[in-house]
C-alpha cells in the first residue's frame, strides 16, 4: 500500500523533512486518517502533499516504523525521499480518471490518503 500525507507547508514542509531526514508523523485526529496511519507498515511508500496555496504533491518518503500502542495517537516514523521532478497539482490529479473514486478528491479534508500503485506511479512519474 502507498499513502499520501497532507501537510500545511507553513507548519511542516517537505523541505523540513529533508532537513531533518526523519520525523514522527502524528497529530492526526480524523478517524479515517487515524485508521490509515495505524494500517501503515515499514517500507511502504509515501507522497508528501502540500495543502494551502500550493495544493500539490511535492516529494516522497518511506515508512520506517509504526507504533500503535496508543491507537488514538499512532506514531509513524518516516524518512525523507526525493522531491518530485515536477510537483503534481490537485487539478492534475482531479483531471486523471485514476483518481475518480480516490479519497484524495472525494474527501478533501482527509490528511492521510491511501493510494493505489497506479495512482502512486502517476504522481511520482515512475
Amino acid at each position: 500500500m502507498n499513502y499520501l500525507l497532507k501537510t500545511e507547508p507553513t507548519v511542516y514542509s517537505f523541505a523540513d523533512l529533508q532537513r531533518e531526514q526523519t520525523t514522527i508523523w502524528d497529530g492526526v485526529t480524523n478517524p479515517v486518517a487515524l485508521k490509515n496511519l495505524r494500517g501503515m507498515k515499514p517500507g511502504e511508500q509515501l507522497i508528501i502533499y502540500h495543502t494551502g496555496d500550493e495544493k500539490s504533491a511535492v516529494g516522497t518518503a518511506t515508512v520506517v516504523s509504526v507504533d500503535t500502542s496508543d491507537p488514538r495517537n499512532p506514531q509513524v516514523k518516516i524518512k525523507t525521499g526525493k522531491p518530485l521532478a515536477k510537483p503534481v497539482t490537485l487539478a492534475e490529479v482531479k483531471a486523471n480518471k485514476l483518481f475518480a473514486d480516490s479519497p484524495l478528491v472525494r474527501q478533501g479534508r482527509l490528511s492521510v490518503v491511501p493510494l493505489t500503485d497506479a495512482q502512486h506511479k502517476f504522481i511520482t512519474g515512475s
